[in-house]
């Protein structure tokens, strides 16, 4: 019966229509890694984002043959990054935490600047993953209201019906919404109350935290999700972003550390102040592109890599189809240019590469020299940092040299380091949230500009 309705659904498709946005500025919310306070090591928490990129590849991929599927399952993984283990595969991102409804209910949404609808699971649930709070119930908000099927809110949409009663309402409007790793969300479209409360007082820019916004109540929800979220905030250019909504002109975000459990900030028109003094280097700035064949997406021109001072010799062709995405863990490079990076850092480094073993899906380790070694001996068994080259997106306009601790990663009690960068079939360039770490990340929609600076991200949130 559910697969029966999903597949009608999405033979559906809506005429394209205008949706109105909402006036606002200055909008402050809370921002939290997924695993933030669950107590993992370094380790896991590595393997399970090595994991989460690897399983969004494979979905990419499924449609094409089944012998480049068996190549990318089988590609060589390291050792001493939490080998082996069962279980599901978890997704690694971050989470915007609001509440919704009257009475406000939590929920934490997984910010992704490559989407544009917004969306929560609700109940009743006809099939939904786990999560650690209740689900949103629609019929215990005084606020709550649906949208019906033939207003043109729904058919601004891309696949949308009329419910036929029972648990979707009659004639509201029913959503599909899917995605490039082919996770999907069916639901129906509504109306409610959105608190934004970034601290214990609810402190925001413009003393205004409420807004009545239009977003998915999901119903029937699939994918590689976690306990820790409840849904996902689009933050695309698409009329049904959070920033489209909202109707601000730009927002920013900052990325605290996987491997701490702390807080920051994710800002929607929000004063300039709000962030500068948590900066801990210069402001740069990148012009952001459109593409129309994906619309949605925050396009950059990347016209070169280095890797410590060797710039590599890869044309500019190959890196036109560059985007930031908040949603996407790793940054993947097309094969021949990851090809590059790799052997470049394999001659820069100059330590043992590690073979394959089973566990994580870093695909570049090496190993790390024992301390007893007479090299070490000679320097009094003390294990100083080894020396890693330096990692550079040459930019239009900004050469982004990214932190050490932004694209390395190392296991001393195994005696591994691993270059946290991945291949991808296609052309298409990602920078990932592991890459914008400790980075305040700007993006001015008015002018299509992106700025980013390093930074001391919990700061923000400490500010307030």
């Amino acid at each position: 019966m559910k697969r029966q309705l999903v597949a009608t659904l999405l033979l559906l498709i809506a005429l394209p229509a205008f949706a109105a946005s909402v006036g606002a500025a200055g909008i402050v919310a809370l921002l939290t890694h997924a695993d933030a306070g669950r107590g993992l090591k370094r380790p896991e928490l590595v393997r399970r984002m090595a994991h989460r990129t690897r399983a969004r590849r494979r979905l990419l991929s499924s449609s094409s043959s089944s012998h480049a599927k068996e190549a990318d399952a089988d590609r060589p993984v390291r050792a001493g990054l939490g080998a082996g283990g069962g279980g599901s595969i978890v997704t690694n991102e971050y989470l915007v935490h609001l509440s919704v409804g009257t009475p406000p209910r939590p929920v934490a949404l997984t910010l992704d600047t490559g989407s544009d609808l917004v969306w929560t699971q609700c109940a009743p649930c006809l099939d939904c993953f786990d999560q650690g709070v209740a689900l949103l119930d629609p019929a215990r908000s005084s606020t709550y209201a649906a949208v019906p099927c033939d207003a043109p809110l729904c058919r601004a949409l891309p696949f949308t019906s009329c419910g036929g009663g029972g648990s979707w309402g009659e004639r509201s409007c029913v959503y599909v919404y899917h995605y490039g790793d082919k996770s999907l969300t069916v639901g129906q479209l509504t109306t409610d109350r959105f608190a934004f409360e970034p601290s214990s007082d609810g402190g925001n820019a413009d003393g205004q935290s409420e807004r009545r916004l239009t977003f998915g109540c999901g119903h029937f929800n699939k994918g590689i999700f976690q306990a820790n979220e409840t849904g996902i905030a689009g933050f695309g250019r698409g009329r049904w972003s959070l920033p489209s909504q909202l109707g601000v002109t730009s927002f920013s975000y900052c990325f605290t550390s996987m491997f701490e459990s702390k807080s920051s900030l994710v800002t929607l028109g929000a004063p300039a102040e709000l962030q500068s003094h948590a900066h801990i280097g210069s402001v740069q700035s990148t012009p952001l592109l459109k593409d129309p064949s994906q619309p949605s997406l925050y396009f950059l021109k990347l016209k070169g890599i280095s890797v410590g001072r060797a710039r590599l010799p890869v044309p500019e062709r190959r890196l036109r189809s560059t985007i930031i995405d908040s949603g996407a863990s790793i940054t993947t490079l097309p094969e021949d240019v990851y090809e590059a990076v790799k052997a470049e850092f394999v001659a820069q480094v100059g330590l043992p590469v590690i073979g394959a073993e089973a566990g994580s899906a870093l695909d570049l380790c090496f190993a790390l020299p024992e301390p007893a070694s007479p090299f070490w001996r000679r320097r009094r068994r003390r294990l100083p940092a080894v020396r890693v080259p330096s990692l550079t997106l040459h930019l239009e306009g900004a050469d982004w040299e990214l932190p050490r601790g932004n694209y390395v990663f190392e296991d001393r009690g195994a005696r591994v380091m691993c270059l946290v960068l991945d291949a991808a079939p296609g052309d298409q360039i990602v920078i990932g949230n592991y890459q914008q770490q400790n980075t305040h990340v700007v993006y001015d929609l008015d002018n299509d500009l992106l700025s980013f600076a390093p930074a001391h991200c919990d700061k923000l949130a400490a500010s307030l």
